[in-house]
């Protein structure tokens, strides 16, 4: 029950509507058992009532009638609002845990996510996030109701007979303390294996679709749909048998209080209070009994649905509760303005006691000059350029940016002062706009509509400015090119079109250093000269760090470092590195060959 303090501290940003629900939940109980206890003594008085024609004529028809109208409207009135404001309640919860889930894990580097597959993440984020909302809608909400509910039974049958008001609540109560908890260990095993059979399920999904290219290829496709099928055979097993343990125990609790409504029939039958014998009041008491099923119905499943919240809690209690490996200073107001890098003696392993994969590395790039870092996949490379991003730490040794070491510079002068291209653009589902102004800074706030709107439109043109300068003319020539769907990854897009975005991100960020990490690979050789002439043209005052292992506008470069097993082995400009290292040189004939 621990795993479930964090999120329901998150409770009280929403108590007023929470409390509104809870409210309305009860008067919808209120209204069902009100309407079905004046139904029964209506019903009962007026038989008696009509056994003699003066007891006819006397009876009062009217009031109780208009009674059972009141009750029957509230209730329909009620039930509506209770849906709204629960449902309401629910989602604004939802909204909060998940903004707050993702503040948590934003902070996180790639060693706190090592280990943690994708498709586990993402299960965490979306499905075990979506699980707790059985917490306040299913599960405190109808407890609570139901046990202030058999308080207010109690209080108003006590008012007619103190000895039948106990022995009702007293039944009730047992039902409201014991059932919820065999209910509840009956579906933990059910309710933790059908978590675990859906997470499975969407992880091999979500791991088929995104390797189904690779899987064709090698023609695994009938190997991974039978580990589809057998996981969905779990999954079908496992509600299965949660579906059991729900008919059980609707069974269990229409027994319970069968036998309730017997027992109070039975204490009732000799007389209520001051009415003996007691004629319409037992209809009275005896159709109360039987509304209470209404109130005791939810609480079947709610304990059902306890173990699955449980778990799914320590679920995202383990990603959300790590500390970051990497904390930014967010005290220091510095800023890259050069980007100059200085290395020295880094050492790094992505485990702690693994294979190092830096060994005492000492690099210094001077402000303005153009480096490339070459070698063989699986040298190094991209574990440096990791390191200058700060997406990992170093065992040990010092990174400098600008003379500072870079633990010292919050997150927000890395991003304003660091640009990357990589060797696979990130592309959302959006707009063409939208995946530009990522790459901006937040316009500021203006103070009128219209210098709002001037302002978008200036910044509109800037972005037509640029995908002009990139190469992309052919995206903005209709009407409202900025709006044009790209679709999931920029599937809308060839490979090279979406590079260019890439390269349009940088130009609008601007920042003094930029790195380059196989920013042309897959590319044909024109497209690739192209991207490198329009980097290089705007990156000619910059800083740039570019690692590759082709030997493509190498010229450019200030200065040429190869990297072998984790140490630099050799440097120098191009002319040098032809004269001195055979494998450069084998490298450049090739190239030469093409």
């Amino acid at each position: 029950m621990k795993a479930l303090l964090p999120f329901i501290k998150l409770f009280k940003h929403h108590w007023l509507m929470m409390l509104l629900g809870l409210f309305l939940s009860m008067t919808t109980l209120i209204a069902g058992i009100g309407l079905l206890s004046l139904s029964g003594w209506f019903l009962s008085a007026s038989a008696v009532a009509g056994l003699t024609l003066i007891g006819a004529h006397a009876f009062n028809y009217l009031t109780p009638a208009g009674g059972v109208r009141f009750f029957s409207i509230m209730r329909t009135a009620s039930r509506y609002a209770e849906r709204l404001a629960t449902h309401e309640a629910t989602f604004k919860l939802l909204t909060r845990l998940r903004v707050w889930a993702w503040r948590k894990v934003l902070p996180l580097s790639a060693r706190n996510m090592q280990g943690l597959r994708q498709g586990d993440l993402l299960n965490r984020l979306v499905a075990d996030i979506d699980t707790l909302d059985h917490l306040y809608l299913r599960l405190i909400t109808p407890m609570l109701a139901a046990l202030f509910m058999i308080a207010g039974v109690y209080l108003f049958v006590a008012w007619i007979d103190a000895k039948l008001a106990l022995v009702l609540a007293a039944s009730l109560l047992m039902m409201w303390l014991i059932l919820p908890w065999v209910f509840y260990f009956l579906g933990r095993k059910p309710g933790i294996k059908q978590l675990q059979s859906k997470r499975l399920l969407r992880v091999q999904i979500l791991e088929f679709m995104q390797g189904l290219a690779e899987i064709s290829l090698f023609a695994a496709n009938d190997r991974f749909r039978k580990k589809l099928t057998e996981s969905e055979a779990d999954l079908i097993d496992s509600q299965r048998a949660m579906a059991n343990v729900t008919a059980f125990s609707q069974a269990a609790l229409i027994l319970c209080h069968g036998a309730i409504v017997v027992l109070v029939l039975y204490v009732a039958a000799s007389g209520i209070g001051d009415h003996q014998p007691p004629g319409p009041m037992l209809a009275m008491i005896v159709f109360m009994t039987l509304a209470c099923i209404e109130m005791l119905m939810p609480i079947a499943g709610a304990f059902q649905h306890l173990s699955s919240c449980i778990h799914a809690a320590k679920r995202v209690n383990e990603l959300v509760e790590q500390a970051p490996d990497i904390v930014f200073n967010k005290q220091n107001k510095k800023t890259i303005k050069q980007g100059a890098l200085q290395l020295n003696e880094i050492v790094f392993a992505y485990e702690e006691k693994g294979k190092e994969i830096l060994k005492g590395i000492n690099l210094s790039i001077q402000a303005g000059e153009k480096v490339a870092l070459l070698g063989q996949t699986g040298c190094g490379k991209s574990s440096l350029l990791a390191l200058i991003t700060r997406e990992w730490q170093a065992n040990s040794g010092s990174l400098l940016v600008d003379g500072v070491e870079i633990e010292q510079y919050s997150q927000k002068a890395l991003t304003d002062g660091i640009s990357l291209v990589s060797q696979r653009i990130y592309l959302f589902s959006g707009t063409l706009r939208s995946n530009l102004t990522l790459a901006q800074p937040m316009m500021a706030d203006y103070s009128t509509t219209a210098a709002q709107k001037a302002g978008e439109k200036i910044n509109d043109q800037r972005l037509i400015a640029i995908l002009d300068k990139v190469g992309l003319s052919a995206l903005t020539k209709s009407e409202n090119p900025l709006d044009a769907w790209i679709g999931e990854g920029g599937r809308q897009l060839s490979g090279g079109e979406q590079r260019r975005i890439g390269v349009a991100r940088v130009l609008l960020r601007d920042a003094p250093l930029l790195l380059l990490d196989e920013p042309t690979e897959g590319l044909d050789k024109r497209t690739e000269r192209e991207i490198l002439s329009l980097l290089f043209e705007f990156a000619k005052d910059k800083t740039v760090l570019m690692i590759s292992h082709r030997l493509t506008a190498m010229t450019k470069m200030d200065k040429i470092h190869l990297m072998e097993d984790g140490v630099l082995r050799i440097s120098g400009n191009h002319d040098d590195l032809l004269a001195k290292d055979d494998y450069y040189a084998s490298l450049h004939q090739q190239l030469q060959s093409l």
